[in-house]
């Protein structure tokens, strides 16, 4: 068995989405926020788990209680914790096959200043060819749009991608900046070199989940999630 193969069964079918990156083809500066040393991590396995569809169209009625418990919990809670936990597997299948591997939690902020993770999940998944990055700066993929989450684990094993990079097909379509609550999304399509202030205020988006939290409410948005064509296109 080879270790594509050791690293599909390692998910016992969990995922939706599974990939493989070069992160040589980009500078470190856009993959890791945290300054983790990616010269000792050329390639990433990606992996992707769908939102539930049903939960995701709860979004628009957080106002509900019952309806933002249900999206904290069902779309974010419990999605990472699958995540992380495939995460710890293919990072062990790699290591028992002799390779560096390092499993990067789905969801954890390193940096309140910069209100930023430790590794960009979306761009890797972005460069193995499964979507590509949306005006609203989440990964939007073809089939599903934006309701994906996703875990990445950094390795030195010899991965060729399965896929290229997509080209963004969000065109004209301002859905995520008319129905973000905050005006946090500006409407500019992604260009790799641009900094993610000029397409995406994460101030704002931040601020909003802090009055929340002191309002007593459940600290949930997802707007930007919910309203994307792509995601919403088989008009459930």
């Amino acid at each position: 068995m080879n270790i594509e193969e050791a690293i599909r069964n390692a998910l016992n079918g969990e995922n939706d989405y599974l990939g493989f990156a070069d992160l040589t083809q980009v500078d470190p500066g856009n993959l890791s926020p945290a300054g983790i040393d990616l010269s000792m991590y050329p390639r990433a396995v990606t992996v992707g788990v769908r939102l539930i569809d049903d939960v995701v169209d709860l979004v628009p009625r957080q106002e509900e209680r019952w309806a933002a418990i249900m999206h904290d919990s069902m779309a974010y809670d419990s999605t990472n914790i699958i995540l992380d936990r495939i995460g710890a597997r293919v990072a062990s299948v790699l290591q028992r096959n002799g390779y560096h591997a390092l499993p990067i939690p789905a969801s954890r902020r390193v940096d309140d200043g910069r209100i930023c993770g430790l590794f960009s999940h979306k761009m890797a998944a972005h460069l193995a060819g499964l979507g590509w990055i949306g005006k609203s700066c989440l990964l939007v993929t073809p089939d599903h749009g934006p309701r994906v989450r996703w875990t990445t684990v950094l390795t030195d094993a010899p991965l060729a991608p399965l896929g290229t990079p997509l080209e963004q097909r969000c065109g004209d379509c301002m859905e995520c900046v008319k129905n973000c609550p905050t005006s946090a999304i500006m409407g500019r399509n992604f260009v790799e070199d641009e900094p993610r202030e000029v397409r995406f205020d994460a101030r704002l988006c931040d601020e909003n989940y802090k009055r929340m939290k002191a309002e007593g409410k459940v600290q949930v948005c997802g707007m930007c999630l919910y309203a994307c064509p792509y995601g919403r296109k088989s008009d459930r």
